[in-house]
């Protein structure tokens, strides 16, 4: 059975082979299109920070002995 895709840049639909070269996008273009657009940073994959600064007092940092606990 073979397996169709639609491409995400122009949404023409591309056949999931080994032949498909540029596979999942129907042709070089479409795939410069996209690189540009992460490059250019239209597309990003969301992150949650990991350390709000602002919670810095709350979490101890000011007190002098925090960076020497075992």
């Amino acid at each position: 059975m073979t397996r169709s895709v639609n491409c995400p840049t122009c949404q023409k639909p591309v056949v999931w082979a080994a032949e498909s070269k540029f596979k999942p996008f129907c042709s070089e273009r479409c795939k410069l299109i996209d690189l540009g657009d992460w490059a250019s940073e239209k597309h990003a994959i969301p992150v949650k920070p990991e350390l709000d600064i602002n919670n810095l007092d709350d979490l101890g940092f000011d007190e002098p002995d925090f960076f020497n606990k075992d």
